[in-house]
C-alpha cells in the first residue's frame, strides 16, 4: 500500500499581537501551535494579508483561523477572500476552528453578521456557559457546563447563520461558540491565551479601558488560568487527524 503523507493542518494567521507581548511570548500562530500539542500532522502557517495562497479544501486536514486586531466589518480584501475560502471548507466538510476574529468571520461569511459589540471592549477572564446542544458536539462534549475563558474583542458575531448551532454564551455575549456544517466551529473566546498573555492585554489596553469607564486593575486582578478552554485546540487537532485518516 502506498504510504501517503498526512495532509497539513493550517494556521491561518490574520493578525498580530502587540510588539511587547510578541517579544516575550511569540505571536498568535505560536500560541495556537503550542495549544494544538503533539499532533502527527505537519502544521503550516499561512497569512492571507501578505498574499499567501489559501489551499484547496481537500489538500489540508483542517484550519485554525487566528484572532486579529482588524475588524470583520471593515471588509478588507484579504478578509473577504478568507471568508469566501471558509465557505469552501464548510461545503467540503474540512474541519475549521475560528478564534475571535476567525469566529466572527466564519459567522459573517456563512450568512450571519459581525459588527461592533454593543457593550464595547471586553477584556479579561469570563465564565461562559454551554448550551444543551454542546453535550453531543464533537469539539465541546464532556466539558463542564460552565468554565472560564479569556476574552479580548470589540466586535462580535451579532447574528449567527440560520443553519448554525449555538453552543455557548454569556448573558452579555450570547454567541460565544457555534458550529456550522458538520465540523466548522467558531469560538469568540481565546483558547490559545494563557493568563500571562491575558494580563499583558489588560496592561497594554489600560488606556482604552479607562476611556470606556472600565477598571483595568480590577480586570487584571481577576485574570485566571483557563485550562478547560485550553483543551479545545488539542481536541481540534484530534478531529483534524481523524479527518485526514478517513480520506
Amino acid at each position: 500500500m502506498e504510504n501517503i503523507p498526512p495532509r497539513p493542518l493550517a494556521i491561518i494567521k490574520v493578525g498580530d499581537t502587540f510588539d511587547a507581548l510578541r517579544d516575550r511570548q511569540g505571536d498568535f500562530e505560536h500560541w495556537v501551535a503550542a495549544g494544538l500539542g503533539a499532533t502527527r500532522l505537519p502544521v503550516v502557517v499561512l497569512d492571507p494579508r501578505r498574499g499567501d495562497t489559501l489551499p484547496a479544501p481537500d489538500t489540508i486536514s483542517g484550519a485554525v483561523v487566528t484572532g486579529s486586531h482588524a475588524m470583520v466589518s471593515h471588509r478588507e480584501p484579504w478578509s473577504e477572500a478568507t471568508g469566501a475560502w471558509l465557505r469552501q471548507l464548510v461545503a467540503h466538510d474540512t474541519p475549521v476552528l475560528g478564534i475571535c476574529f476567525g469566529h466572527q468571520l466564519l459567522a459573517d461569511a456563512l450568512g450571519g453578521e459581525a459588527g461592533d459589540r454593543p457593550g464595547g471592549l471586553e477584556l479579561g477572564t469570563v465564565a461562559i456557559e454551554l448550551t444543551h446542544e454542546a453535550a453531543g458536539d464533537a469539539l465541546l462534549h464532556d466539558l463542564p457546563a460552565r468554565f472560564d475563558a479569556q476574552m479580548a474583542h470589540r466586535q462580535s458575531a451579532l447574528r449567527l447563520p440560520a443553519s448554525a448551532v449555538r453552543l455557548a454564551g454569556t448573558a452579555l455575549e450570547p454567541n460565544q461558540a457555534f458550529r456550522i456544517g458538520r465540523c466548522a466551529w467558531g469560538v469568540q473566546f481565546h483558547p490559545e491565551f494563557d493568563a500571562e498573555a491575558m494580563r499583558g492585554y489588560v496592561d497594554l489596553m489600560a488606556g482604552p479601558l479607562h476611556a470606556e469607564g472600565q477598571d483595568a486593575a480590577a480586570l487584571r486582578e481577576r485574570v485566571a488560568g483557563t485550562p478547560t478552554s485550553a483543551q479545545l485546540l488539542g481536541r481540534f487537532a484530534h478531529i483534524a487527524e481523524e479527518h485526514d485518516a478517513a480520506a
